[in-house]
């Protein structure tokens, strides 16, 4: 893997849904923001006070797991609410015009470049600047979450798309299952080697087909594999009708024609995408990286290749921050400190198979016993965290210009690739 991480700092970001507007509310914010975390000292107060923290469903079992370690190690006692993925935005909507933001907050990467424009976040420069190791903590989230120099979340927890394969159903298939595939063209022959065991309800491979984040989440890596980029760097032009994008869809197009993806893939828009591999009835695919610890059969794991081969990532999860309305910012900042520490990020993230925030720990006690998550660890810096101000409506949405590039080229067979792109860059430079 060759590819370097790529640095940009946009501030754009999502625009947020159905009604929550977020306009202004930096000049609605407390008028008393307490003790600031900056003043605080470099690891905050711990005093006993409660704090509050609130945390998207998809991050639930990370974000316990973080909490309680935190509760039980400290004089502060953190109190989660964990809020359905649906709900989140306009929560986090509703409670900043209210200004009842909790303390905390973590928010979906895609998100936090606009929420931290919209003032939801308080100032944390001095802090972040001031730990011995920010250089190696993830550059994508500290990008995301910075705005005219200045520095408002760190890592929360990272979610990265992994080439995933079930070792057994390769072995089966006479494939390497140490080695994984290649490139993409490999990808494509692993799938319909799988597929040609016969087995009942078993798949080659699979996917959202309707489902445009999963899509952005697991496509895009392979255009970075390959060193190319799927917007320009304002975020404002889709680049997503290259010959290697077209050589992408081409190869899924191939594969559903074939017969090797699983047919629920069609109409999958998001819910239940990775079911069918976890249930071991699909034979390779891109997946997220947290599911590592809960995949009950032993599995490869590599990059996303691109058609040319190599490796990357979708950085995606989510940032965390003091809220704009917490009035507690120096004990909220001792757990950032804490969540940061080798403590929080080997003991408890890494213990539990998921990918740490930091590089320089990246290699550790549990990472040599598993060489997976050096992998996974490793692959996070060849990856990338594309930000867009209309992102959601030009990828993520039900009826995004993406989704029908993808349905089209894959499903059905049309030649309107240039088309459609055109379309996305209609939508992304509104």
């Amino acid at each position: 893997m060759t590819r370097t991480m790529n640095r940009r700092m946009r501030r754009v970001g999502a625009l947020v849904t159905a009604g929550v507007l977020l306009a202004g509310l930096a000049a609605c914010s407390s008028s008393d923001p307490g003790t600031s975390a900056a003043s605080a000292g470099p690891e905050g107060v711990d005093d006993g006070t409660s704090l509050t923290l609130w945390t998207r469903a998809p991050l639930e079992k990370q974000a316990n797991l973080l909490v309680d370690a935190y509760n039980a190690s400290h004089e502060n006692q953190v109190k989660l609410t964990v809020v359905p993925n649906d709900d989140y935005v306009a929560k986090v909507g509703a409670a900043a015009g209210s200004n009842s933001l909790p303390d905390l907050f973590a928010a979906d990467i895609v998100y936090v470049p606009n929420w931290v424009k919209q003032g939801l976040f308080q100032d944390l420069t001095a802090n972040i600047d001031g730990l011995d190791f920010k250089d190696s903590i993830n550059k994508g989230h500290l990008a995301a979450g910075t705005a005219d120099g200045k520095e408002h979340v760190l890592p929360f927890v990272l979610d990265l798309s992994m080439l995933f394969w079930n070792k057994a159903l390769a072995t089966e298939a006479g494939l390497d299952a140490e080695a994984g595939p290649a490139d993409l063209a490999e990808f494509a022959e692993w799938a319909k080697a799988i597929q040609g065991l016969n087995k009942p309800d078993t798949y080659g491979t699979a996917t959202g087909l309707n489902c445009g984040g999963c899509l952005v989440f697991t496509w895009f890596p392979s255009v970075w594999a390959a060193d190319e980029q799927v917007m320009n760097e304002e975020g404002t032009e889709s680049l997503l009708a290259s010959d290697t994008a077209k050589e992408i869809y081409s190869t899924w197009a191939d594969l559903w024609k074939s017969g090797a993806v699983l047919p629920s893939s069609k109409d999958e828009a998001g819910p239940t995408w990775t079911a069918g591999f976890t249930e071991g009835k699909v034979g390779l695919m891109p997946y997220p990286a947290t599911l590592l610890s809960s995949t009950p059969f032993d599995v490869g794991v590599s990059g996303i290749p691109s058609p040319k081969g190599g490796g990357s990532t979708f950085v995606g999860g989510d940032g965390i921050g003091v809220s704009k309305d917490s009035k507690k910012a120096a004990q909220a900042w001792n757990f950032l400190n804490w969540m940061m520490s080798e403590e929080a990020q080997v003991g408890v993230l890494a213990k539990d198979n998921d990918v740490v925030s930091r590089s320089d720990l990246a290699t550790n006690e549990y990472s040599e016993k598993d060489p997976r998550l050096i992998t996974i660890n490793e692959v996070a810096g060849e990856g990338d965290t594309p930000v867009s101000l209309n992102f959601q409506e030009a990828f993520n949405s039900p009826t995004s210009p993406w989704l029908t590039l993808v349905r089209n080229a894959v499903l059905e067979g049309t030649d309107t690739v240039d088309a459609d792109n055109d379309a996305i860059t209609d939508v992304l430079s509104q």
